[in-house]
């Protein structure tokens, strides 16, 4: 048990189905259709202005991992909750933690009920947050922690991030940048099918199509070099590079050419030879579902087989903060969603009271905490209060809870600069006069893997050969789905319009027995210090 008047001698002030288990609760019954306007700040008090009334004798219990292996969690969020309470808590308000992290937590999760709180606050993951749900009265708020939609509903509300948010977020740039096609590329977890779900469901709102779905194991160099390899397309790609200079050698050994002619055929082999792969990839952008570190691994190896930011635009997610991603060179111009950041004022508060500053986590608790005493003043109007259409602006900011239990928050796009630093290129909304997103957010279905959908690589449409030479030297498209292009795998003669150089004389060779230099395969031993065996 805590009492708010101790918390002084503690606190120095200076993120699949959905979990709505039904329309008729007051959750439903009791939520404003309202019309939208200014959000309500949290991070300065407005809800300590006896707008409900300043007198409560009632709790609030919290329910965090305090101990055990999660316990890092626990102690990151809880002087959050201190530092909120001994600023907005009315005198009476009592707080009372429950540990999660050890022991019996069905019955640690039914004593909390038992007490019979105002408001409950937590608790962290989605197993717990249905035990809660299952078992309290549906009258009962709670706040919790995850990220996963199917463990909210009847009155459990998620504080998190939910993966829609971050994923239409992204999506909406990505289409602003020009977009149309996209490969994802996530975790081969819970957390990474349910993201990458998310991305497919909105394709259709925003019209732009998924060619593909990769997974590979977190920290895993193999898996990780296996997937980058697959969505870098690079087995056709090679050999489609193979086929050419085959092609482009033949020609300039076997056939009788002109000056210009030959010096066009030198010129087109020469630039082929400076890299292993030839052609176009099926998609113009990636979602990246991992985090930075996994990423910056990703994009080593899908450099080392020919693909970077000039071949497909990177989008990345919240997950990037964690990492030094930012410093990697290669990772130059990829954009990400996040939240915005966090406000100097409570990053001060909770510095001053663990000497540390505060995650995202801790933000969430913060907010929970005062959502949580408004609650409380608004004892007959808690639902109508905390389902606020207008929203709030918190330590994370402008958010708003949902019938449903999930939750719609604001976020801001960061471009990343190659030097360790980041610009702001879009700046998170500050408030929901006008729709943020279009996705609703009480379905999630899983993507499964999928292989890349697209034409292929045919050697012939990427190089240039003399006019009276069409049909006499064929190539295979390589790397086509069948369901996409019809000649996929057949052998195809050049039909492109040959390019030669505008001036004859710009370069010749008129040795008869001239031959090309066999061009040297580039030497990639180390790539971002990730060692590659060949």
């Amino acid at each position: 048990m805590y009492i708010i008047k101790n918390i002084l001698r503690f606190v120095c002030i200076s993120a699949v189905l959905a979990g709505c288990s039904g329309t008729n609760n007051r959750w439903y019954t009791e939520y404003d259709k309202a019309n939208v306007s200014t959000p309500a700040s949290l991070q300065y008090g407005s809800f300590s202005s006896g707008m409900y009334g300043t007198d409560s004798t009632q709790s609030i219990a919290v329910l965090l991992p305090t101990s055990g292996p999660n316990a890092n969690i626990g102690k990151s969020i809880r002087p959050a909750i201190e530092a909120a309470a001994m600023q907005f808590a009315s005198n009476g308000t009592r707080i009372d933690f429950y540990d999660t992290g050890s022991g019996d937590v069905n019955q640690t999760i039914r004593s909390a009920v038992a007490s019979n709180p105002g408001v409950i606050i937590g608790p962290v993951f989605a197993q717990n947050a249905r035990i809660l749900r299952d078992i309290k009265p549906t009258d009962m708020p709670a706040l919790a922690f995850t990220s996963d939609i199917s463990a909210v509903g009847d009155g459990v509300f998620s504080m998190s991030l939910v993966p829609t948010n971050t994923i239409e977020t992204t999506i909406q740039e990505m289409r602003a940048r020009g977009g149309n096609k996209f490969i994802i590329i996530a975790p081969d977890n819970t957390s990474g099918r349910t993201m990458a779900g998310a991305a497919k469901s909105v394709t259709g709102t925003y019209n732009i199509k998924n060619t593909g779905v990769f997974y590979y194991n977190e920290h895993d160099t193999e898996s990780i070099k296996s997937t980058a390899m697959a969505a870098a397309m690079y087995t056709a790609r090679n050999a489609a590079n193979t086929r050419a200079k085959e092609i482009l050698s033949d020609i300039l050994n076997k056939e009788n050419l002109s000056a210009s002619e030959r010096a066009n055929m030198a010129r087109q082999l020469e630039n082929i030879g400076r890299t292993d792969t030839l052609g176009d990839l099926p998609y113009d952008s990636i979602l990246f579902l991992g985090s930075g570190d996994d990423t910056k691994s990703l994009v080593s190896f899908m450099r080392y087989y020919g693909l970077g930011t000039r071949d497909a635009g990177f989008y990345g997610t919240p997950l990037w903060e964690d990492g030094d991603i930012a410093s990697d060179v290669a990772m130059t111009g990829a954009v990400f969603a996040t939240l915005p950041e966090i406000p100097a004022e409570f990053s001060t508060v909770y510095e001053n009271a663990t000497g540390t500053q505060p995650n995202r986590m801790a933000a969430m608790g913060y907010d929970a905490t005062i959502l949580a005493l408004g609650a409380v003043r608004a004892k007959d109007n808690a639902a109508s209060y905390l389902m606020n259409q207008s929203g709030y602006i918190g330590a994370n900011g402008l958010f708003r809870l949902r019938p449903s239990g999930s939750n719609e928050r604001a976020m801001q796009i960061m471009r990343i600069n190659g030097d360790e630093t980041t610009t702001t290129v879009k700046n998170a909304a500050t408030t929901f006069t006008v729709p943020i997103y279009k996705t609703a957010t009480n379905y999630i279905s899983p993507a499964e893997p999928m292989a890349l959908t697209g034409p292929g690589v045919n050697p012939l449409n990427y190089i240039t050969v003399p006019e009276r030479l069409r049909g006499k030297y064929r190539a295979k498209t390589y790397g086509a789905n069948l369901s996409v292009s019809t000649n996929a795998n057949t052998d195809s003669a050049f039909s492109s319009v040959t390019v030669l150089p505008a001036n004859n004389n710009e370069f010749s060779i008129t040795a008869e027995n001239y031959a090309p230099v066999p061009l040297e395969n580039v030497s990639r031993t180390y790539i971002d210090s990730v060692e590659i065996s060949e």
